[in-house]
């Protein structure tokens, strides 16, 4: 009898042995990986992007999924001024923005003592004239108000645009940089108001043609391949671009983030849903 008992004490405290020493060689997933020399989990990579309306955010809206993908997080804070989003990028409030064209930030840092710097080109957004009371530039009558933006770089385009559809002549060489006092011939003796571009299509009851930056005319529910009395062509030289800090413009995310912007699903997307509005500059 006690040989017997000798010999099941023996099993069980056999057997209780090897469960344990299975216990201890299980491990969990992560942990094995590490153990075997495995690369950890890759961490989400928060990125967060300021842009105006339309259509850069909502092409920033398209990108993101394509972006969680990849592991970047896109947050997208939208603005209605041309100001604030190069501000917060600056401040690092902002990781990049997306909302302007590269002449506008080369003098905007100029002037504000910055050194933000283009990622990469995305779209071209053609710029118009519009009007509520004329279907013509012939029936502008003399003295005939027209608002332009009151932003160095969109004047100077604006009063180019005018100029090229015969409505004023500006001083020789002067080009897309020209202001209101660079003008030498004004027949009609139009009423040159310069205003903030956000403003424009709501002053168009008040003006008799207004010249607007197609991110706000899309926003107006305006549609400038058929609204617009005239337009610029599709070899504008202001291609609307991905900015960011010198000190982060190469990092992962964001060009995670140029690369999506350059894709073949984006150039789809602006084509499918702008119609010639916003065209793509890749």
């Amino acid at each position: 009898m006690k040989k017997s008992v000798l010999m099941l004490l023996s099993l069980v405290l056999a057997f209780t042995l090897a469960a344990c020493g299975a216990k201890e060689e299980t491990k969990p997933a992560d942990q094995a990986g590490k153990a075997q020399g495995g690369a950890e989990p890759a961490k989400t990579v928060k990125l967060t992007v300021g842009a105006t309306e339309v259509p850069h955010s909502k092409i920033l809206e398209f990108v993101k999924p394509m972006l969680k993908e990849q592991g970047v997080e896109l947050e997208i804070k939208v603005f209605t001024d041309y100001i604030q989003p190069n501000v917060q990028v600056f401040e690092k409030q902002l990781d990049a923005n997306f909302f302007q064209h590269s002449p506008y930030l080369e003098l905007f840092n100029k002037d504000n003592k910055m050194d933000l710097v283009k990622v990469a080109g995305v779209h071209i957004e053609p710029f118009g004239a519009y009007s509520q009371k004329i279907k013509t530039v012939d029936e502008l009558k003399d003295g005939a108000s027209v608002a332009i933006p009151n932003d160095p770089t969109n004047a100077g385009r604006a009063l180019a645009l005018l100029e090229k559809n015969g409505l004023i002549k500006l001083k020789e060489g002067v080009g897309v940089s020209g202001t209101v006092k660079d003008i030498v011939e004004n027949k009609k003796n139009l009423k040159i108001r310069e205003l903030e571009a956000a403003m424009l299509p709501r002053v168009l009851a008040e003006v008799e043609l207004a010249t607007i930056n197609t991110n706000y005319a899309l926003e107006a529910k305006l549609n400038p391949t058929k609204d617009a009395l005239f337009i610029e062509g599709k070899d504008s030289p202001y291609v609307n671009i991905l900015t960011a800090r010198p000190d982060n413009q190469n990092s992962d995310a964001m060009q995670k983030l140029a690369k999506a912007l350059n894709s073949a699903e984006v150039k789809a997307f602006i084509e499918k849903e702008y119609k010639g509005a916003v065209v793509p500059a890749f």
